[in-house]
């Protein structure tokens, strides 16, 4: 069986396989990170770090159900750890997993003194590279950190160009999901000097209502705040993010946001990231998931001919366009595997109820595409829960 390089070169670091920890509570401690280069994860962002420390309150997590199952979380995690603390451990990591990528998440006021000062401290000690911070939604109400850095161009572009002056490892810089144009933000760290983009952050949100008691999720002795949603209900916006970040600017990505599964991660090596990065996920089913996420990436690559993961990044870029551009001559018509077919009629309501009324049933309880009603939206076989209804190019 050919084998398949895992292995990626992103910003002249060599990553032993493209999956890293993204920053978060599977990275609040030295000692998980560890567990985890043992697990083989190929690199870890840590937990946010600041000159300033804050606390987090508790409880700060709550999810998002769906029919009694977790789907996402919400959080208000607002924790800095103090950059001093972790500068010792940062050290014995790195001696300890000189071939592991060690990246620390770093905050900092809008000023150039303190951002210049973490730079320098982290990677004295041995850092692989910095991701700088300027995407959290809980920024409080200082103004001058997280999200309300990164919803900003120009101050994007100043504590990159600050970082920059300073840094002897390579400066990647968060984005948030939380702007009306993620691109106007990349191309200001690409012009700051910026090696490298990981998109996205959490979605600001407001997770849900305690209907017993009326408060918010998660209540903290009754109140709540807006906090940042994480999981796969993200992962279309993380998708988009990566794909418009690597269209309009030529900094290579790392892809954060809603990464569950090795399709989820090649989907997003295929919308321009070189690396992924997993918390969630992590959050929900621990640090071993690492040994289907690598299994899953190689026999993909290795079925499609390819040799490595650098050999598919970005593939589909050149395929997505404006509407106005797509071919609107292009019809399709939907066709029916009966063998498949389980006869739960949810293709009929469906076209019923939201599509053109093209499905009725026989006498079998099977479906019936009325071609002359059927306009071709697709409905039907989104909603099939056995494959059974596949779209064909109408003629």
């Amino acid at each position: 069986m050919r084998k398949v390089d895992l292995s990626i070169e992103f910003c002249g670091l060599e990553f032993q396989n493209p999956f890293l920890l993204a920053s978060g509570p599977a990275t609040a401690r030295s000692e998980m990170i560890e567990r985890a280069f043992d697990a083989g994860w190929g690199g870890a962002v840590t937990k946010l770090l600041g000159l300033k420390t804050r606390p987090s309150p508790h409880p700060y997590i709550a999810a998002l159900t769906f029919e009694g199952k977790a789907i996402g979380l919400g959080n208000i995690d607002s924790i800095i750890y103090p950059l001093d603390d972790w500068l010792q451990k940062i050290e014995n990591l790195k001696k300890r997993y000189p071939n592991k990528i060690l990246i620390a998440n770093l905050t900092g006021d809008a000023d150039t003194s303190s951002w210049q000062e973490m730079t320098k401290k982290v990677q004295d000690v041995g850092v692989d590279m910095l991701e700088l911070n300027l995407s959290c939604p809980l920024t409080g109400e200082e103004r001058t950190i997280g999200a309300l850095v990164g919803q900003d161009p120009k101050l994007t572009f100043e504590v990159v160009k600050w970082v920059k002056e300073v840094a002897n490892v390579p400066v990647m810089v968060k984005l948030t999901p939380n702007v009306t144009d993620i691109t106007s933000i990349a191309k200001a760290a690409e012009k700051g000097g910026a090696d490298a983009l990981s998109a996205i952050n959490t979605v600001l949100g407001f997770v849900g209502i305690d209907l017993e008691t009326m408060e918010p999720k998660p209540s903290v002795n009754g109140t709540s705040a807006f906090g940042g949603y994480s999981g796969p209900g993200i992962k279309p916006i993380a998708l988009r993010c990566v794909a418009q970040a690597a269209k309009s600017t030529k900094l290579p990505i790392s892809g954060v946001g809603g990464i569950s599964t090795w399709k989820d991660a090649v989907e997003f090596f295929l919308a321009g990231a070189s690396t992924v990065q997993l918390c969630t996920a992590v959050m929900f089913k621990g640090y071993h998931i690492i040994d289907r996420l690598k299994g899953g990436v190689s026999d993909y690559i290795r079925d499609k001919g390819f040799n490595s993961v650098k050999d598919i990044v970005g593939r589909v870029l050149p395929k997505l366009t404006s509407i106005e551009k797509l071919d609107f001559t292009y019809q399709v018509i939907p066709q029916v595997d009966k063998s498949k077919c389980i006869k739960c009629e949810l293709c009929r309501l469906a076209c019923r109820d939201a599509g053109y009324e093209a499905i009725e049933l026989d006498e079998e309880n099977l479906p019936i595409i009325t071609e002359e009603k059927c306009g071709g939206c697709g409905l039907c076989a989104q909603v099939c829960p056995a494959g059974a209804i596949f779209l064909k190019q109408r003629r």
